[in-house]
């Protein structure tokens, strides 16, 4: 089991790699957004904060969505819809080691991501601590939540019908999620939707884990109980074949 799990990680990361639009998403867009929105005073992120304080937690959480959610959404719809996954159904593979492996490659991506992001976040101006542990762990939470719903969704769903699907989500997270706009400045009822969601429990504690207000409970329980959930439930019900 190890050696297969093994065997499609290194596979899958090679695979990354090579593709070009799945490094810009993944590796280059959250970078794009940092640089810009801290240099570019546009977002509501309250007179008394520097942006890139409330930035730099919120582009972190986005780095891990983007990779294991939207990315992995996308190009596995795209592997079920043109017959991969159908062939893998036939190796020994199971589905449950193909969750590890690409949960795998998803935290190997998020860590080097997350260096990355606050490596550049202190260049522009950021000066928050680290909680490690918290950062951490939370981190691992996000990425096994968003790789479930992704393999879940890419797994019921055709290629393009994901495609537009995951950047839908993507679109939506991004306006009501705190990734980009502090969850303060929503309207409370769009803010209690935030708190229930992966993408704002990850922004609440990856804020406190670069030096904002501690997480609440909430966060970690809403976090931890979509990472419980979604894996098992994708292996449950995704198709290898196409619809």
């Amino acid at each position: 089991m190890i050696a297969r799990i093994a065997g499609y990680y290194q596979f899958e990361l090679r695979l990354l790699a090579r593709n070009g639009e799945s490094l810009l998403l993944v590796a280059g867009l959250p970078i794009l957004l940092l640089v810009f929105f801290s240099t570019v005073e546009v977002l509501p992120t309250g007179a008394a904060q520097d942006p890139v304080d409330v930035l730099v937690p919120g582009i972190v959480t986005l780095a891990v969505f983007s990779t294991g959610f939207v990315n992995l959404a996308i190009s596995t719809g795209f592997d079920r819809q043109y017959g991969a996954l159908k062939r893998l159904g036939a190796s020994p593979l199971r589905r449950g080691e193909l969750i590890c492996s690409k949960l795998a490659v998803v935290a190997t991506v998020t860590i080097a991501q997350a260096v990355t992001l606050l490596s550049v976040g202190r260049v522009l101006g950021w000066r928050g601590t680290i909680d490690f542990g918290d950062l951490s762990l939370g981190m691992a939470l996000g990425a096994t939540a968003f790789t479930g719903a992704a393999l879940l969704l890419a797994g019921r769903l055709p290629g393009v019908a994901a495609l537009a699907t995951a950047n839908a989500i993507y679109i939506v997270a991004l306006l009501i999620s705190g990734l980009l706009i502090p969850l303060a400045e929503l309207p409370a009822t769009l803010r209690t939707i935030a708190y229930a969601l992966p993408t704002g429990a990850l922004v609440e504690i990856t804020t406190g884990a670069t030096g904002g207000a501690d997480a609440s409970t909430r966060a970690w329980l809403v976090l931890a109980a979509w990472a419980v959930l979604t894996p098992p439930l994708a292996a449950r019900l995704m198709r290898w074949a196409p619809n």
